[in-house]
């Protein structure tokens, strides 16, 4: 079975919860916020410090060298894509001798640009996906152990001192006017809210495994072989048809 195929929302929730697509998918996209970020932050730097002293003929080797490090961050997505994807990137050989010949080779390659706008242009939507989606998975699962703790939270109110857990906005107390919402302050209410996010958490658990596999899909777009448009027709005409098979009888 294919990585890819694991990330798969054709399970129950209970299956769901224990296949390794679930947990491949948080991995994966918590490894997004801790190093997506620098990754974008390497390649915009190189690409605008190489685009500036692009200007002066010294600063061509600084674009070939942007260049070359943008290539690298987007073969570490690739390495950090291999548990769910196998995603092989494709670039043009340089041919001929000198700086300009290996600017022409690397800046024209569509590769390069593919690399720029998935590490640069779509960091924020994704990093903005997945900062959002793993948020609400986690505020689920923190809900779930809400009887173990729900106690231990507190807050002074008009020189009262109150232990719960406020799920809402209660300015006056628990019981206080002006508020709404849940103020969890008994067991009996921790476990009724808990029961309540387990529920959610079992749902949610396939928005987590879709953004995962929107993810990937992105990336696979920007980061792996470029495909010709016209290879399916190429292949329709490559095959033997009706005519060949009556030319050989």
């Amino acid at each position: 079975m294919s990585a890819v195929s694991e990330l798969s929302l054709r399970r129950d929730p209970i299956r769901l919860l224990l296949s390794r697509g679930l947990w491949r998918s948080v991995w994966y996209l918590l490894g997004y916020l801790a190093v997506g970020w620098a990754l974008f932050a390497i390649a915009l730097s190189t690409a605008v410090a190489g685009a500036g002293l692009s200007i002066t003929f010294a600063g061509l080797p600084v674009l070939v060298a942007a260049a070359a490090t943008i290539r690298w961050c987007a073969d570490v997505e690739r390495a950090r894509l291999r548990p769910v994807a196998r995603i092989q990137g494709t670039y043009r050989q340089v041919t001929g001798h000198g700086i300009m010949a290996q600017l022409r080779a690397r800046w024209r390659d569509p590769a390069t640009w593919r690399d720029v706008a998935y590490l640069v242009g779509m960091f924020v939507p994704l990093l903005a996906l997945d900062a959002i989606v793993l948020a609400v998975w986690w505020a689920f699962l923190a809900g779930i152990t809400l009887p173990i703790w729900y106690w231990a939270p507190w807050q002074t109110i008009h020189g009262v001192r109150y232990h719960g857990y406020d799920l809402g906005y209660h300015p006056n107390g628990p019981h206080g006017p002006g508020g709404w919402g849940l103020y969890v302050n008994t067991l009996p209410e921790a476990f009724a809210v808990a029961a309540v996010c387990l529920v959610l958490f079992l749902i949610f658990n396939y928005a987590v495994v879709a953004t995962a596999r929107a993810h990937v899909a992105v990336a696979r777009g920007l980061l792996g072989a470029a495909e010709d448009p016209l290879r399916e027709a190429k292949e329709v005409l490559g095959r033997p048809g009706p005519l060949s098979s009556n030319l050989r009888a």
